[in-house]
């Protein structure tokens, strides 16, 4: 009899250990992110730019600006905007320093090799058509590539748009590298530069605010694969980058998409919205 007490006595605080170490385990089981960290360079209306009227998260608008809410809504995570320059959007991608960028992208050779790339998303026209802008008094001067020959063009560092200025005007071109949109577009009103590379929908809000800047008629020649956006995130995030594709792929069931392209460009076209360039710290650019 003692002995089967004895059995049992054991058996209960084994059983009691068992449970205390599978608490234990779950105590130290890491809580799921509870914030989505996501990098924007807030100078490309009518993807992402600012309203001055708000502060804080609020300022930051745009159709980028509402994906990246309703991505960390599906998620049920706190969305957390990373103003940054264009560049230091996709080095703090590298870094780990933030979840994702989703500032405009579109889809390069380089781009593909260094990031997890999340499917297309579709933003109207924005990267469908690429143009150049220029004054208003040059409207209509250049048409065609050898247009631009000899002449100062700008465009944005780590772009689309300086690829496509690289790639297919003359090699007689002065390309400007400028870290922010906001900058090339005052060094095109001041004459500093001749013309200005843009996604169109970027170059429609941009001369939406500027009676002086005018399309030349000229435009890039776009491959498929780069007409649309995607979102950059870590290479080897395969997990987090399913779960935005699937994400994705509801917005556009959803019909999400002309909705949101249609109330950034009415924004883009407000008194108070305005693109601002950041620095790689996150500071207002000078």
């Amino acid at each position: 009899m003692k002995k089967i007490i004895a059995l049992v006595l054991a058996l209960v605080l084994l059983a009691a250990l068992c449970l205390g170490g599978c608490a234990k385990k779950e105590e130290q089981k890491p809580d799921a992110p509870k914030t989505l960290t996501v990098a924007i360079s807030p100078d490309f209306a009518p993807m992402e730019f600012v309203d001055t009227t708000k502060t804080g998260q609020d300022q930051y608008v745009g159709f980028d600006v509402t994906l990246a809410k309703y991505i960390a809504e599906q998620m049920g995570r706190t969305l957390v905007i990373k103003p940054m320059s264009f560049d230091a959007c996709q080095a703090a991608v590298q870094t780990g320093s933030v979840d994702m960028s989703i500032s405009g992208f579109s889809v390069t050779a380089e781009r593909a090799e260094n990031y997890n790339l999340s499917d297309y998303y579709y933003a109207g026209e924005n990267e469908t058509e690429q143009a150049i802008i220029t004054t208003k008094d040059r409207e209509g001067t250049m048409t065609t590539a050898d247009a631009f020959a000899g002449l100062k063009v700008g465009a944005q560092t780590a772009s689309l748009q300086m690829n496509l200025v690289k790639e297919q005007l003359p090699d007689t071109v002065k390309i400007m590298e400028f870290s922010d949109l906001g900058t090339a577009v005052e060094a095109l009103r001041n004459g500093n530069i001749d013309a200005l590379a843009v996604a169109k929908g970027n170059g429609d809000a941009i001369i939406a605010n500027n009676d002086a800047l005018a399309f030349t008629g000229f435009e890039f020649e776009v491959s498929e694969e780069a007409e649309n956006n995607v979102i950059l995130l870590k290479k080897g995030a395969d997990d987090l980058t399913k779960q935005v594709n699937e994400i994705l792929a509801k917005a556009l069931a959803e019909g999400l998409y002309g909705p949101w392209y249609e109330e950034a460009k009415a924004l883009a076209g407000i008194e108070t919205s305005a693109e601002i360039g950041y620095d790689d710290q996150g500071q207002v650019a000078n």
